[in-house]
């Protein structure tokens, strides 16, 4: 990614002479970090790649807080055997370019023997939201996810989190785990950011070619056409799912497009302001996600 490279050499020695954006690798040298930073903390949790979508929400996170931590850390325990640990994109220089531009205050950049010990407490998902839907498809997935933000909030302990709100179940389940261990962080949801044609931002996207990236312009397809027979007053929920599936068939393999409550519980009825229409199919090898909150 030619561009990424572009970023990080433009900005590199800029970064390196800075001295109040803190570069940090270890759990020591982040609670220390976090010890000088005064006022409101505002935290991004990522796994890299950055890109406009991470860049709203480290955005929001400065305008409503004193200060920002971002960490960036491809955690391995929320991939499933087979799945692209190995081949995730991962542009450590550029993104600490794009973190300095964006007035990041602190960015931990932990290695996997930091964050885990050989023989781990488990931090579960909810045996009913977390095993429906991606939980269903990637079953453990979520338990590996929560228990990387339970570690993050814990060593940040930031006054809001943010979110984005395309992973809308992880979004619910991390809000759900911050309510039941009553932890002082208010999660805050953030909206999807797409590109001009419609495509949701995803650091897999990179995975995709130029054909690719146009087919996969069906799963923003489904959810707007589904959207607008709503809006022109269709409330059947099998309905709804039916016209998403119908257009999905342009990808590679469809895995689902379900119309659920907030709460992730199937629906007879669409209901204004308690739905979220999901997808989720396959573009060449690359597996992709989206949704509308209704």
């Amino acid at each position: 990614m030619r561009i990424w490279d572009t970023i990080a050499k433009k900005f590199a020695t800029f970064v390196e002479r800075k001295d109040f954006m803190k570069v940090v690798t270890t759990t020591d040298a982040l609670r220390k970090a976090r010890a000088s930073l005064d006022g409101s903390v505002g935290f991004v949790p990522t796994m890299g790649a950055l890109h406009a979508g991470h860049l709203s929400l480290i955005r929001r996170a400065a305008e409503e807080n004193d200060c920002v931590v971002v960490s960036i850390f491809v955690n391995p325990t929320q991939f499933l055997e087979g799945e692209d640990l190995d081949a995730y994109p991962r542009r450590e220089e550029a993104d600490i370019a794009i973190c300095d531009k964006a007035g990041v205050d602190v960015v931990f950049m932990p290695t996997i023997a930091q964050m885990y010990e050989a023989d781990e407490l488990a931090v579960s998902a909810p045996a009913k939201r977390g095993y429906i839907l991606e939980g269903a498809k990637r079953p453990g997935h979520f338990d590996g996810m929560l228990q990387i933000v339970m570690k993050l909030l814990n060593l940040t302990k930031p006054t809001r989190a943010y979110f984005g709100k395309k992973d809308a179940q992880q979004l619910a389940l991390v809000t759900q785990m911050v309510r039941t261990y009553f932890l002082d962080t208010q999660i805050v949801p953030c909206d999807i950011v797409r590109d001009e044609k419609g495509l949701a931002l995803s650091s897999r996207n990179a995975y995709l070619n130029e054909e690719e990236k146009e087919r996969a312009l069906a799963l923003s397809r489904a959810l707007r056409l589904a959207s607008e027979r709503i809006v022109s007053g269709e409330r059947n929920a099998r309905r709804i799912e039916a016209v998403m599936y119908e257009v999905l068939e342009e990808t590679d393999k469809i895995e689902y497009a379900v119309a659920v409550d907030r709460d992730f519980r199937a629906i007879e009825e669409i209901e204004i302001g308690n739905t979220i229409l999901l997808v989720a199919a396959w573009v060449g090898k690359t597996r992709l996600i989206d949704n509308v909150w209704v």
